[in-house]
């Protein structure tokens, strides 16, 4: 069977994460058909998500004007997996410590914005993540921090920060795991998370 997979596709890095979801499940052996989510009404034909990162006002402006932000929710109600990263990370955040960011409340966080600096102060780092065996090269670009952890599992911290968790079919992280050749994360969030349900 072939699983469907979105990309919301309203900002960032979209052709990344979908040549990453690609690379993912040939690796887990699936075939995947990647969708670009600009609008409602194609998030329930999806298996599995991908929310990349961006500039978080905006991308929380545009899920709930499009009536997409439902459709995410209602996506991880039912147990199928998501990958929120960087910006997509604050969104999905319960509090985003923004009055811009209408959050969906579907990762039990609360996130600082560009907590590891500005653009010039972006960097790679190789992160220690639970379930990986080797250091994964994450990049962090306007990174939020993850600084109010609730009831989620932490996969990866960063100077005593976390800045990558799952909580249940979502994986969530700070850093920007498309920007890499490296596609583990996304088959961490996919392919290798129990706590999911892929009907392909």
């Amino acid at each position: 069977m072939t699983l469907t997979a979105g990309v919301v596709a309203v900002q960032g890095d979209v052709a990344e994460h979908a040549a990453a979801i690609e690379r993912a499940a040939d690796e887990h052996g699936h075939e995947v058909d990647v969708l670009e989510i600009r609008e409602s009404g194609i998030v329930p034909e999806c298996d599995l998500l991908a929310l990349p990162g961006g500039e978080s006002t905006t991308i929380s402006r545009l899920l709930h004007r499009e009536g997409i932000a439902p459709e995410i929710c209602a996506h991880v109600e039912a147990r199928k997996p998501l990958l929120a990263t960087c910006a997509g990370l604050i969104v999905a955040s319960r509090d985003a410590n923004d009055d811009r960011v209408d959050e969906l409340g579907v990762v039990d966080v609360g996130v600082e914005r560009n907590a590891f600096g500005r653009q010039k102060d972006s960097f790679e780092a190789p992160l220690s993540i639970a379930g990986l065996e080797e250091p994964f090269p994450a990049v962090f670009i306007r990174a939020p921090v993850i600084d109010d952890v609730g009831d989620v599992s932490v996969l990866a911290t960063w100077d005593d920060r976390a800045v990558a968790v799952r909580d249940g079919p979502v994986v969530a992280s700070s850093f920007h795991p498309e920007l890499t050749p490296d596609s583990r994360i996304h088959g961490l969030a996919f392919f290798e998370n129990e706590e999911t349900t892929l009907s392909g």
